[in-house]
Formats: structure tokens, sequence, C-alpha cells
């Protein structure tokens, strides 16, 4: 079937195509893998569908496998992060994209579910929506399905459960759990992305400021790490005791969620998990605290609880900061609850996304050269995709390394005498 546009405003394409220059100036690896694609056309004759962020980065990965040869087309992950510009752009190439900013929840399922009926043989998800939605429709739909890419832990975790059910119909490349993915998209990225979408919504001073972050994973460390470094106090709040001890050996004070909830100036939960910030939160915290979210959705704080709290309806104090008064103190929530790096910010910078959109690329290659072996499971990312991509960067960056020695590698590799 045919696949129609649906954008805010074409006339943008000029602004988008700009933007998407600049991010492919920061983006090295994805480049090198483009021409390598542009030559091999490994992805020949294949349609690939993403359900991603629509953003320069993301137009930069679109262009790379269509480079390859495949048949691509996009919508919205998260409608409040689409760039219509950068949407108008790739229609004015020739992608099909199905986005809006702020489009309705409803115009968001119709788009996924055109996305599906399109009949993808590749899906690329953030949050695992899109290849959810084709196991729902099920048939021929589902059976032209060879793979997945998913981004995100939150829908490998659902990817995971469709697998234990024994309904996972297809092999699906974790790229989220790839090395390379988690230290720079998570760590470097939305470290550096989620503190910068906070303060373009507040123009708040984090110096001499508590922060209270609530998880200590890898995105969790990249956000203590420059809160710190800008002059917050951080106070970390964790239930799985491994990262906590990580934490108080970081330097970082380690403390319940509700005792820090009495300290804390700036809350930032980063879980991947719901209801995080709740009622009893609520109660004991200070007047004219700021609540983010960087984690998953808009599920991490319990919005419901808040307004069922607040004294009347938010008062829209800026134009990201929805602000509650509880018992006469003021809570100032940012984007809705949103992902406060895309809502409020401009998400990852392009240097971060150049390796995990390389990691999209080549997990990609790999499903379509190695599909019967992978057989219906979520399946790690090869080591040697980690290790190309890491060379890559290297080499963009001019850096040179040390070899082993072929002595180094039967001593690596024996089990014999020292």
């Amino acid at each position: 079937m045919a696949l129609e546009a649906d954008i805010a405003e074409p006339g943008l394409a000029s602004a988008g195509a700009a933007r998407v220059e600049w991010a492919e100036s920061q983006m090295p690896v994805l480049a090198s893998i483009r021409e390598r694609f542009a030559r091999e056309l490994p992805l020949d004759g294949v349609r690939i569908a993403g359900c991603l962020q629509v953003t320069a980065e993301t137009a930069s990965v679109m262009k790379t496998l269509a480079a390859g040869g495949a048949e691509v087309a996009l919508c919205a992950a998260n409608p409040l992060t689409t760039q219509d510009e950068v949407a108008a752009a790739l229609v004015d190439g020739g992608v099909p994209v199905l986005a809006r900013r702020g489009e309705s929840a409803d115009t968001y399922v119709e788009h996924v579910s055109a996305l599906a009926r399109w009949g993808p043989g590749v899906t690329l998800d953030d949050g695992a929506d899109l290849l959810v939605h084709l196991h729902d429709l099920g048939g021929e739909l589902l059976e032209g399905c060879i793979g997945g890419v998913e981004e995100t832990t939150t829908g490998l975790v659902r990817l995971r459960a469709l697998e234990a059910d024994g309904r996972l119909a297809c092999p699906v490349m974790a790229v989220n759990e790839s090395r390379t993915e988690r230290t720079f998209n998570d760590r470097y990225g939305t470290g550096q992305s989620a503190l910068d979408g906070i303060l373009r919504a507040t123009n708040l001073l984090l110096a001499g400021r508590t922060l209270v972050l609530l998880g200590y994973g890898v995105t969790g460390k990249g956000i203590a790490q420059r809160a710190r470094g800008a002059g917050a106090a951080v106070i970390v709040c964790e239930v799985d005791p491994l990262p906590a001890l990580e934490a108080r050996m970081d330097g970082f004070e380690v403390l319940p969620s509700l005792a820090a909830a009495e300290r804390g100036d700036l809350f930032v939960t980063v879980t991947g998990s719901r209801d995080v910030l709740r009622r009893e939160h609520f109660e004991r915290m200070k007047d004219g605290v700021v609540l983010a979210n960087a984690g998953h959705f808009d599920v991490e704080i319990d919005l419901e609880e808040l307004r069922g709290l607040a004294s009347g309806p938010a008062r829209e104090v800026l134009p990201l900061i929805q602000q509650y008064e509880v018992n006469g103190r003021r809570l100032n929530l940012l984007a809705h609850g949103r992902v406060v790096n895309l809502a409020a910010g401009e998400g990852h910078p392009a240097a971060a996304m150049d390796l995990s959109f390389a990691n999209l690329a080549l997990a990609v290659e790999h499903l379509l050269g190695h599909r019967d072996e992978l057989g219906h499971a979520v399946v790690p990312v090869p080591k040697q995709i980690d290790e190309e991509i890491a060379r890559l960067k290297l080499e963009s960056l001019g850096v040179e390394i040390d070899e082993l020695s072929p002595e180094q590698h039967e001593y690596r590799s024996s089990w014999g005498d020292l």
C-alpha cells in the first residue's frame, strides 16, 4: 500500500534541511557508514519503518538506510519532540513522514497503525509501539516482518515480556544495550541534554541548589556528574543496593526518597518505572521545588495525585512550567512530566546520536544478513559492531591506540604456564 505523508507545514523544508545539515556535520561515524552502504547496497529492496523521535539526527539515519537501498518511512515516537521543519525536509527528500509536533494521542495511534499497515520488513522502535502493534495486527503483516531494532530500555522490557509469553514472532536487536549506545547515548547524551532541557525551561542557577536524583543507572550517573560540575549538591535515591553503593563511593549522598523529598530544590526522575514521585513526596516538598522527568514517558511523576493534591488547576507560569499549589506551597512541573531533554530541549547532542544511530544502521544490516540464525528472541548487538563503531569514532577524532602483539593474543587466550 502507498503511504501518504502527514506533516504540519511542508513549507518548512528548507529550514529543516539546514538543521539536518548542521547535525550531520557532527556525525562522522554515520557518514562513513552511509558511504559504504551507498557502495554495497546491503539493504536493497527492504521496507524499513521507524517509530522514532523526529529530529535532525533521526533524519540522518533514515537517509543512511535509504542510501543502503531501503525504502524508508517514519512516524513520531513522542509527539512533543517532533521537529516539524525536519519532517518537512524528509518529505521533500522523498521519505514519507507521519508526525506533527503536539499531535493528539488519537493521531499518534493512527500514525503508528498506518506505518504498521504499510507492511515493513524491519521496524525501528523507541518504545516498541510499532512492533507491538504489528503483533496485535498479526496475519500477513506480521509474517512479512523480518525483525526489529529497539532503542530503549522500556521497549526491551515490553518485547522480552512478549518473548516470555512465546508470542514474539521475529528477532529484535537490543541496540539500547550495546556498550557504545549505553555509554554515549545514556551517560553523555542524556546526562547533558536532561540538564539542558531543565535550564532552558527554567533558567535556574544550579550552583548552591540541591538536586535529588531518583535512579543511578548509566543515565543517572551522567546527570549526577554534570550537576555536580555545575555546583549543585546531589542526593541519590535508589532501590538497588549496587548502584546505591556506587553513588556513595562516587561521593554522593544517598537517602530514601521520602527523606530527600524534604531537602530537594530540583527533583529529576530517571528510573524507567512509574509513580516514582507521588503523594507522600509532594506533601513533604518545599515551596518552589521543580519536578522533572528524564527517564520514561510521563508516568514517573504521579500526575494524577499531584493534581488531586492541588488546590486548583495548574497555572502556566512559563511555557514549559505548570505550577501546582499544594497546601500553600508551589510545586513546579516541567513539560507536563514528559521526558525533559526532549520536551524542553533538543535531545541528545548530534555527536552522541552519531554513535547511537550508527548502532541502529549496523544492527539492521546484521539482522538482514543473519535473519535465519537469530530465532524469535531479543538478541544483543554483536561485539564486533560495538568495536567497529568505537574504531570509527576514534578515527574521526584523530586518536590512535595500541594493538596486541601475537604473543599477547596467545597469552590472553591460553591456559598454560604464566
